[in-house]
């Protein structure tokens, strides 16, 4: 095999790819390009995967949250909700979303870092089970709201504990110099404390962070740990004040490129288990509820696209082109943050690749890159197919209508069927905000 295939849901047979056992090719002429293609089946294994090894760690004392920014659309609410798990909404939007699908408020937890006066009190109404705040201002809107309202939401605190992931800077959240969450180090943390437990109209639940992205062992999660029970066990020598939840946040990696390396999540979690029960014994502190957040290792290899070939510009001496008829408005991330990826020629596998191309899309921006230097059959031309694997995390949810385009569909397949989650844009849609 000439070209690399990621996961067991990419096979080959003869010149096409096939994706959780369905041809590509058909899936592209029955529903056309650019295409969102969805693997349900390894997105509830995964699913089932997370719940399993965090009950064989904490038993009952645990929360699997799906983090919805990864991929947020009615569809995967539901799948979540059947799963059995929580969600991390970040937005009115998405949490609007999510009650719409029918999942329950009480398993949906509020992040972000700015939430307006709207979103608390949309999530106030809503009875959402947790909010987790980020800033002294928010929790004084919060408190300024749910005074109004009688009601009393659980809260969390954010906080930094000052931790490089090593990874790539864009999505590194944990360190002291971030946007998110109170410094323990600088002291942010223990003032933030002092002023949620003096409010009348919130309840101080647990502590919540999360360090970065695109990890791939126990490391991060186990430095954060620690410095996360030892702050808990200062607030309770303090405060006399016990937490009930202690939220890791998330961070598991996925796949990209042959290079990168395989997730162990049952051993992972298992690492994690093990040494946060020594520590809590260490520090004779009661275990709390235990929550991790995946979201990006639940659906991005799950997610295949799929594009039609449009133009093949070789420039000689230089570089060849190869424009699909989507880009930067369905796939972003290697613009903003230089993103990797495994780009396959869906319609032609069974040829070598006899050349290499910068696969790019069809934006009026020199940035509009879908990923360079590329292997590809040296045949290549007007209507062939390629897929880029592992993008089932923000690729939807951060596409766009730049220069006037409509947004792919997603296409979910489960049980050797396909049916439509979300339907292609048409132009009409494109004006439906106009006046």
């Amino acid at each position: 095999m000439d070209y690399p295939l990621l996961s067991d849901n990419l096979t080959v047979n003869g010149n096409a790819l096939y994706f959780d056992g369905r041809n590509v090719c058909e899936l592209a002429a029955k529903y056309g390009t650019p295409l969102y293609l969805m693997d349900e089946d390894r997105i509830r294994a995964r699913c089932r995967e997370y719940r399993a090894a965090m009950r064989a760690a904490f038993g009952e004392k645990s929360a699997v949250l799906y983090a919805a920014k990864a991929s947020a659309y009615k569809q995967m609410f539901r799948i979540m909700h059947e799963e059995g798990m929580h969600a991390d909404v970040v937005s009115s939007g998405e949490l609007y979303t999510a009650l719409q699908a029918g999942f329950p408020a009480e398993r949906l937890w509020f992040h972000s870092s700015n939430k307006t006066d709207e979103d608390l009190r949309l999530a106030l109404q809503s009875n959402v089970g947790r909010i987790v705040a980020d800033s002294m201002e928010e929790l004084a809107a919060l408190q300024r709201i749910a005074a109004k309202t009688g009601k009393v939401p659980e809260i969390l605190l954010r906080l930094t504990p000052g931790i490089d992931p090593h990874t790539f800077e864009a999505v590194a959240t944990g360190q002291v110099d971030s946007k998110f969450g109170f410094g323990i180090e600088t002291g942010a943390a223990e003032e933030a404390v002092r002023f949620a437990l003096s409010l009348s109209s919130v309840r101080l639940v647990g502590f919540h962070c999360h360090v970065g992205s695109q990890v791939f062992d126990s490391d991060v999660f186990l430095r954060s740990a620690k410095i996360m029970l030892a702050f808990m066990a200062e607030v309770r020598d303090t405060f006399g004040y016990v937490a009930d939840v202690l939220d890791l946040g998330g961070g598991y990696g996925v796949r990209y490129l042959p290079s990168d390396p395989e997730l162990h999540l049952s051993a992972n979690i298992a690492e994690i288990g093990a040494f946060l029960l020594a520590e809590c014994d260490r520090l004779a502190y009661p275990l709390p509820l235990i929550a991790l957040e995946p979201g990006r290792s639940l659906v991005a290899d799950a997610g295949l696209t799929v594009y039609t070939v449009g133009v093949v510009k070789p420039i000689p001496g230089v570089r060849t082109y190869v424009s699909v008829d989507g880009g930067m408005t369905d796939n972003i991330r290697h613009a903003l943050y230089g993103a990797p990826y495994t780009v396959l020629p869906a319609s032609r596998m069974d040829e070598p690749p006899a050349m290499r191309a910068t696969v790019v899309g069809r934006c009026c921006e020199s940035g509009d890159v879908i990923q360079p230097d590329v292997p590809l059959p040296g045949t290549l031309q007007r209507g062939d197919l390629l897929a880029v694997c592992t993008t089932g995390a923000y690729h939807y949810s951060m596409a766009s209508n730049y220069n006037r385009l409509p947004r792919p569909p997603i296409v979910m397949l489960r049980n050797g069927d396909d049916y439509l989650a979300v339907r292609r844009e048409t132009l009409d849609d494109l004006l439906q905000c106009d006046l």
